[in-house]
């Protein structure tokens, strides 16, 4: 089994590689049983939001993870990619500045 900390890794590099900006991970254990782990991820449009998200999918494929279900692609300026322990966020700066889901979720 891939730990969970290997899976962030991976989310964090498929971000990397379609040049995610701001990305952060927050430890949210001590505050919800929902994930382990939020990446929120900044892109400069909603269509590099989407081949954000489809570049995450696609890198977890290729290591056998599942990826849960995503949401948010057909609008772009949010999408959520859900992994199960890992819960990534790619927006847009106004949305990411709108929601501020570092704050939100910042224990």
């Amino acid at each position: 089994m891939i730990s969970v900390e290997k899976i962030r890794k991976e989310v964090i590099s498929a971000l990397e590689d379609i040049k995610a900006f701001d990305i952060v991970s927050l430890d949210v254990r001590k505050i919800t049983s929902i994930a382990d782990f939020m990446v929120i991820a900044s892109a400069s449009s909603s269509r590099q939001a989407k081949a954000l998200a489809n570049n995450v999918q696609e890198k977890l494929k290729q290591s056998k993870i599942d990826v849960v279900g995503i949401e948010g692609e057909s609008e772009g300026d949010w999408v959520l990619v859900d992994l199960g322990d890992i819960i990534v966020h790619i927006m847009t700066p106004t949305t990411r500045a709108y929601y501020n889901l570092e704050e939100l979720w910042s224990s």
